[in-house]
């Protein structure tokens, strides 16, 4: 069977099962291989993420700045409020809960005598320029594109994009079961892997609970705002929240979610510019998945972090993940940077990262495009208190 017709999550979880099956019997031979396959996956990631930050939030900063209008930045401001509200209110009910849910487990308090195999070699690929530059450079080229009438370094930013994205659905998607897998076995090599699941398992259950929350909480707030009955308007958007359970697509959910939103009593025009719209700029399933995953490997991992720290996270992972590709677990590719710059994760916390996020991805569409008609609801109402 070609990997091509497997599911992405179907793989991630077979690539897991297999690095845990294989890490209690593979000889050291093996396991460097393994382990040297990872260390070259690993650098070219370090090497593509800068890259990767420029290719697509530049162009999309463009994007919406091209089409600047009242309408359009109403859209962007709610739906990005609606963002970092989801992260910070994950980052609020994470903070009070995970203490007791994975309070004592740390990768840190591992046997000593446990050692992971280590790579036959490694291929240094240092990136042109670091994270941040990157960052600032996609602000300023992405603002700047806006500003100018010529459309030259636009067309080539596009051309970039496309480049990016394929890199990210033909490079790194395919080699991701492979990672992930060698993860898994150096962590059962080296001890760690029973702390991994049993923190897997907990921060799964709780992030479903948040997106419930979340998207109550939207609701309430656009029912507020509209005057509409927020658990009428939820219950009518259960077929988008559960189409978007099977296409992990957020575009492909788009005529399930528009139908769904005009049902709720959203005008046709309305509905029409905001829903296609919030599958790119609407990102709270997302952002909470991220955060929440974030927050638990910092500390199954003992990495230090603050309040203002961790603003400073979502409000940039808000921004970051506008452009994130349409291919299966586009937002954590799009948001490694932010992970490695503000948060300080290394490779391995990345990898963790990637596994966690891929495993829970139908939930955090659907719950992005559930969000959608809150955001339309609100909209909806501001444009006829202007007209």
């Amino acid at each position: 069977m070609k990997t091509k017709s497997i599911p992405l999550l179907l793989q991630i979880i077979i690539a897991i099962a297999l690095g845990v099956i294989c890490g209690f019997f593979f000889p050291e031979w093996l396991s460097r291989i393994f382990a040297t396959i990872n260390s070259v996956f690993s650098n070219l990631l370090g090497f593509i993420i800068p890259l990767l930050i420029l290719g697509l939030i530049a162009p999309g900063i463009a994007d919406v700045g091209k089409n600047a209008g009242r309408l359009l930045a109403c859209t962007a401001a709610i739906a990005y409020l609606f963002t970092i509200f989801s992260g910070l209110f994950t980052y609020g009910v994470c903070e009070q809960l995970y203490p007791m849910l994975i309070g004592g487990e740390s990768l840190s308090s591992i046997e000593e005598g446990a050692t992971a195999a280590a790579p036959y070699f490694s291929i240094e690929m240092p990136p042109l320029f670091g994270v941040m530059s990157a960052l600032i450079a996609s602000f300023l080229l992405g603002v700047g594109m806006t500003a100018v009438k010529g459309t030259a370094l636009k067309n080539v930013m596009d051309d970039f994009k496309s480049i990016i994205v394929l890199s990210i659905e033909k490079i790194i998607i395919p080699f991701l079961p492979i990672y992930i897998f060698g993860i898994f076995l150096s962590m059962t090599q080296s001890g760690q892997i029973a702390a991994v699941f049993s923190v897997f398992i907990k921060i799964i259950a709780l992030i479903f609970a948040i997106t419930i929350a979340i998207l109550l909480l939207q609701y309430i707030i656009a029912g507020a705002v509209s005057g509409k009955n927020p658990l009428k308007m939820l219950k009518n958007m259960m077929p988008a929240y559960f189409t978007a359970l099977g296409t992990q697509s957020s575009a492909a959910t788009i005529p399930v979610t528009l139908a769904q939103t005009k049902k709720n009593g959203i005008r046709e025009e309305i509905a029409d510019f905001v829903i296609p719209l919030c599958a790119t700029i609407h990102l709270s399933g997302s952002t909470l998945k991220i955060t929440a995953c974030a927050i638990a490997i910092m500390m199954l991992g003992n990495i230090e972090y603050d309040f203002g720290t961790m603003i400073y996270f979502v409000c940039m992972l808000g921004v970051t993940m506008v452009a994130a590709p349409g291919v299966p677990g586009g937002a954590i590719m799009a948001s490694l940077g932010v992970l490695e710059s503000i948060l300080g994760f290394d490779q391995q916390a990345l990898g963790l990262m990637i596994a966690l996020y891929i495993a829970m991805d139908s939930f955090g569409t659907a719950t992005n495009v559930t969000g959608d008609c809150a955001v339309a609801a609100i909209i909806d109402k501001f444009d006829k208190k202007k007209n």
